[in-house]
């Protein structure tokens, strides 16, 4: 069997991993601001509560429905300190930060309604979040502990994070697999199955709670783009992009938030083939920037990719050949986002926004992921920059109630520019309920100006 057909044959067999339709607020930024104010940064206390808050509603609404819809009744998850599973550091209560020794996580559905057995097999237990099942005086071993409870339970399926579709389901290394597989009661090894289904559906359906939390990430991440792409920040002529570049990075760090990776600040320039990026180059008037930008806050990551355009003397706007290019880059984003159906593979939404676009003239480069958890988030993907036919990742469906990064770009003529071809690229976190896709904080409709000061 093809790597493809495979794909398909899986994607078509775990249709049932989103849970229940939901529905996120109306975004808080109207599409003509695009520099709001900061909101407040909540205190670590106070992010704890909403994180424990938020774990709780999750393991009562997400984690049932996962594990029946998948026939799936009991779903063991290990990993060693430092060496975390992707899947159990999202798992973990806001105190219980990482993996201590070795932590084992066991998930088990009794049946007839009954709510969803949550045991730790650990010395450190779990803040009360799951039912402290180690008892050391009777079983030194760990995993002479492990054997007991699924020789109780007898479960019929016991999933465990292998996978060679996902890294996000195969956190279970050799070894601990090892020790898995060797404390399992005598005749349960046919009863294994890879927790794929489980794992990237509990990574990437997003409740409510967690969608109007999101919001406020994604604000907190335009406020930022707004601040550094100003005259207060830029300088025309002495500031290069990589003192923009760290400007960003200090101002996340100094905000008490995090990075998960290295933001980038490409210039394009009139009469400059391409983008300027990679090694330090000044800003002049009547560059075009593109920042590409993402934060983790409260254990959740955004990524935005915003445009901007520093004046030249005199001018109020940007030019009307780039204004086209950015209004190019929303009819592609329109294309891809009247293209999504829960059911329908990243692949076929791929095809489809492509089809729309180029109908109306437009010369796109669709490469959008879903997010959440991770920047680069677990489910389906819908192209990728150097591959605009088939990603096999793609081959996954999309589901209801995740969110996604719209990422892509519109290849553009510009007049002003004597017809040079200028990439007009975006990125904007967005919630697809099942039937629309949904701007989380808005988009980006209209130039940051940076005006000299």
């Amino acid at each position: 069997m093809s790597a493809r057909l495979k794909n398909s044959v899986l994607a078509c067999l775990f249709m049932s991993v989103a849970a229940s339709p939901v529905i996120a607020a109306e975004p808080l930024q109207s599409e003509e601001s695009m520099s709001p104010a900061l909101p407040e940064i909540l205190s670590l206390r106070e992010q704890a509560k909403i994180h424990d808050e938020a774990l709780i509603e999750r393991f009562d609404t997400v984690l049932p429905k996962l594990m029946r819809d998948n026939d799936i009744d009991m779903w063991v998850i290990i990993a060693r300190e430092y060496n975390e599973d992707p899947v159990i550091t999202t798992m973990l209560d806001a105190k219980n930060m990482r993996a201590r020794r070795r932590t084992i996580l066991v998930f088990f559905d009794p049946g007839k309604g009954k709510p969803i057995e949550r045991l730790v097999v650990s010395k450190h237990g779990m803040n009360g979040m799951f039912e402290a099942a180690w008892d050391m005086n009777k079983y030194p071993n760990q995993w002479d502990q492990l054997t007991e409870i699924i020789a109780d339970r007898d479960p019929k399926k016991i999933a465990i994070n292998t996978s060679e579709l996902t890294a996000f389901a195969d956190g279970l290394t050799h070894s601990q697999y090892i020790g898995f597989m060797s404390s399992l009661p005598s005749g349960m090894d046919s009863r294994v199955v890879s927790a794929y289904p489980l794992a990237v559906g509990w990574l990437e359906t997003r409740t409510p709670s967690e969608m109007e939390r999101y919001q406020e990430m994604v604000r907190v991440a335009h406020a930022i783009i707004g601040e550094g792409f100003s005259g207060k920040v830029v300088k025309p002529g002495v500031t290069t992009n990589e003192d923009l570049v760290w400007w960003y990075r200090q101002r996340v760090n100094d905000l008490g938030l995090g990075s998960w990776f290295h933001p980038s600040v490409e210039v394009t320039r009139k009469g400059v083939e391409g983008v300027m990026r990679g090694k330090p180059a000044v800003i002049e008037k009547g560059d075009m920037l593109r920042v590409d930008f993402g934060i983790v806050y409260n254990g959740y990551s955004t990524d935005t990719q915003h445009v901007a355009y520093v004046l030249r003397d005199g001018e109020t706007d940007a030019p009307e050949g780039l204004k086209a290019g950015l209004a190019a880059n929303n009819a592609v984003q329109d294309a891809l986002t009247s293209s999504f159906k829960a059911g329908r593979t990243g692949n076929e939404i791929l095809r489809l926004a492509r089809e729309k676009a180029i109908a109306k003239g437009l010369r796109p480069t669709i490469y959008s992921h879903p997010i959440g958890y991770h920047g680069h988030g677990a489910g389906s993907s819908i192209g990728l920059s150097e591959n605009q036919v088939m990603v096999p990742r793609g081959e996954y469906p999309v589901y209801a109630n995740t969110a996604w990064s719209i990422e892509l770009k519109a290849t553009k003529k510009v007049p002003e520019w004597n017809n040079q071809d200028v990439d007009f690229k975006s990125e904007e976190d967005a919630f697809f309920d099942g039937k629309k896709v949904r701007y989380v904080d808005g988009r980006q409709t209209k130039f940051h100006l940076i005006k000299a000061e």
